[in-house]
């Protein structure tokens, strides 16, 4: 059976058909993606369900991976805190790093396409050391909220954008002007992958029997990296609130590592002597094919929260909601486009607001099947990959034929 075909039962036949007359009149075309790790986080995900999807659909697509020292992670690592509004101390050297990276993996990438997607600030100077007469096949996707960022590492950043075609953010609010044409695509999540596919009720026991986690007492859960923006101590704080009004309750803040992520470990370490030796609340570091693991926690979740301080988009929440979970999270980026008082789970801007929250979930069984309801849905219709592959395409069927207007499909 065919990729596209098992997604029918999902989304029914209509969309997946959309999906083929689209690629029609893109069949053929050579299309690579470039980012800075295979493993870890949503743009690795992301990617590993798109290029064979696209390749189906009778596109030539590929995935290449930039790599540098440790040192270049650290850097870049500072170059995504700050698009996303902190303070960051970088010198002359940082930068002129970034740039011999880049230059270094435009001679070892094949990066013969049609068209370059280059997946946020780590590769984003690799058409510099290309011929001039290959501008037009550049792209870039921001997954990260450049709403406000640091004024000296946008500067540089921009400055690589002259050789670009257009730019792709998640949301018009992480957008800055650029003096390319911009398009908003929303990430999706993949409803068959392992962390999103129905699992055997044995499968999901022994899973929290491996964690030491109680199936029959509540469980509240954060699944993210260990990043400051994630706010793993409020979390933390959240729960100490909680705990006297509900002693029986567990926490369990789950990540993984990440190549392009150097700070993770010493976050971890803060999160794990905050915890202290409390025997309900369960650090865990899992391996980045922990798929299956963080699904059954996932199903396994009384309330999800996603206490971000700065997000992308959140796909972490909506794999919650795909599996009928109320999310508590922090009312920024894409996670107020998933999140809806009321509805599907609630923002929140403390500790405090999330533990009263949390507080109002646990006490209203029925408000909280009912939400949970409503964000199934909700993913079904605007988050899955479907979706996510079919605004790409007429993206790019847009720019092969601006002249055309709107497209019909």
């Amino acid at each position: 059976m065919r990729l596209l075909d098992r997604y029918e039962e999902v989304v029914g036949h209509q969309e997946v058909e959309r999906l083929r007359r689209l690629a029609e009149r893109l069949a053929g075309k050579r299309i690579v993606h470039v980012n800075s790790t295979r493993t870890g986080g949503g743009v690795a995900e992301i990617l590993g369900w798109m290029v064979p999807l696209m390749t189906e659909l009778g596109i030539d697509a590929r995935w290449e991976v930039i790599n540098g020292p440790p040192e270049f992670y650290r850097v870049t690592k500072a170059f995504h805190n700050a698009l996303q509004g902190l303070p960051v101390s970088l010198r002359k050297s940082d930068f002129d790093l970034h740039y011999e990276v880049n230059r270094e993996n435009a001679s070892r990438l094949n990066l013969e396409a049609d068209i370059v997607f280059v997946h946020d600030p780590q590769p984003i100077y690799l058409p510099e050391f290309t011929p001039p007469d290959q501008v037009g096949r550049w792209i870039w996707r921001c997954h990260i909220d450049a709403s406000r960022p640091d004024r000296g590492v946008w500067k540089y950043l921009e400055t690589a954008m002259s050789r670009y075609r257009a730019a792709i953010f998640s949301l018009a609010a992480f957008a800055r002007p650029m003096g390319v044409p911009m398009f908003l695509i929303m990430p999706a999540i993949d409803p068959l992958s392992e962390k999103n596919c129905a699992m055997p009720e044995a499968e999901r026991l022994e899973t929290l029997a491996r964690f030491g986690i109680d199936p029959d007492r509540p469980l509240l859960l954060q699944v993210s990296r260990f990043d400051r923006f994630k706010d793993p101590l409020g979390v933390i704080e959240a729960y100490h609130l909680l705990k006297p009004y509900y002693p029986t309750m567990q926490l369990a803040l789950v990540g993984g590592p990440a190549d392009d992520d150097p700070e993770g470990a010493e976050v971890l370490r803060e999160v794990q002597d905050r915890a202290g030796g409390d025997a309900d609340l369960r650090v865990l570091l899992l391996p980045p094919d922990s798929h299956r693991a963080i699904n059954a926690l996932q199903r396994s979740a009384t309330i999800v929260l996603q206490k971000s301080l700065k997000e992308g988009f959140g796909l972490t929440v909506t794999e919650a909601l795909w599996k009928g979970k109320p999310v508590v999270g922090g009312a920024c980026g894409g996670i107020t486009q998933q999140v809806h008082d009321y509805h599907t789970g609630f923002l929140v801007h403390s500790p405090a607001g999330a533990a009263y929250r949390v507080h109002y979930l646990l006490r209203y069984a029925d408000k909280r099947q009912r939400m949970g309801q409503l964000g199934h849905d909700f993913v079904l219709q605007h988050f899955l990959l479907t979706r996510n592959l079919r605004d790409y395409l007429a993206m790019l069927l847009c720019l092969d034929h601006p002249e055309a207007g709107t497209l019909v499909v």
